[in-house]
């Protein structure tokens, strides 16, 4: 008995250490990158939403695009698609919407794993697209950025970029990867930008929401843009790019990011 309850008691520590580091390879990426890359705190009312972003090394004016994470809160990978985004060419900044969730007001990294998806349960909306709202005019303020604006965000946040979108009229462009649309037609109505849908083939929970938004958005006369990868998973992005990447996720993650890349050349 005492060996079996070593044996459990090691497993569940490499099972830790397994979670903990399991991004180690996104971390890794990011740390080796050339480009300029800063914190920053964009004021939403009484609200300071910390946000990451990563400038391209180019000599003109940039699109910008705002990434919104998944329901695993602002994690290292999310923080990598931000600077694949710029070694691409655009100036990209990714809100922690869990800013001032955590203990003593912190953010994503200060709040236990288990607990990030109660975190998100207590969102009110309206906060959501108004942190969206601020950090979209702090990017589109800067500098070196072209006035342009693309939404992109994954799970959770692909949804949220879809409900973006029914909220803010000067987008490019809206990247909804594996979320779900609105259902009432009143909201599609005020879409103004042509939405692009990044699914995989096993995900009938998100999918069965597709035919829906088909409809409400060609009922609306919305542009609206889906593909689907067959075989690959829910959340196809950030697992096809692990070291352990199942085939059916990598290939999906590839040609969805070629797919984006091709999308964003036709903004600038």
């Amino acid at each position: 008995m005492k060996r079996l309850l070593s044996l459990m008691s090691l497993t569940a520590v490499l099972f830790l250490a397994v979670s903990a580091g399991a991004q180690d390879w996104a971390k890794a990426r990011l740390e080796k990158s050339p480009r300029h890359q800063e914190w920053v705190k964009v004021t939403n009312g009484d609200r300071t939403v910390h946000s990451f972003i990563v400038y391209p090394e180019v000599k003109q004016k940039a699109t910008a695009v705002v990434v919104i994470h998944e329901i695993m809160g602002l994690t290292e990978w999310v923080r990598g698609v931000a600077d694949q985004l710029a070694e691409a060419g655009y100036i990209a900044i990714a809100p922690d919407f869990l800013s001032g969730m955590g203990p003593d007001g912190g953010r994503t990294p200060d709040i236990p794993a288990d607990r990030v998806r109660e975190a998100f349960s207590k969102l009110p909306p309206e906060q959501v697209t108004a942190d969206l709202n601020a950090v979209s005019n702090h990017v589109m303020k800067l500098p070196a950025a072209n006035g342009k604006l693309v939404v992109m965000g994954f799970c959770w946040g692909g949804s949220q970029t879809y409900r973006f979108a029914t909220n803010r009229s000067d987008l490019a462009a809206a990247l909804v990867f594996y979320g779900t649309g609105p259902d009432k037609k009143e909201d599609i109505e005020r879409i103004k930008t042509r939405v692009y849908g990044f699914y995989g083939g096993n995900d009938a929970r998100v999918n069965a929401t597709i035919p829906t938004s088909e409809a409400l958005m060609k009922e609306t006369g919305k542009p609206f843009d889906p593909v689907t990868y067959e075989g690959a998973g829910h959340g196809f992005m950030r697992s096809g790019e692990q070291p352990d990447a199942q085939e059916p996720n990598r290939v999906a993650r590839e040609k969805a990011w070629l797919k984006v890349k091709d999308l964003l050349k036709k903004i600038r």
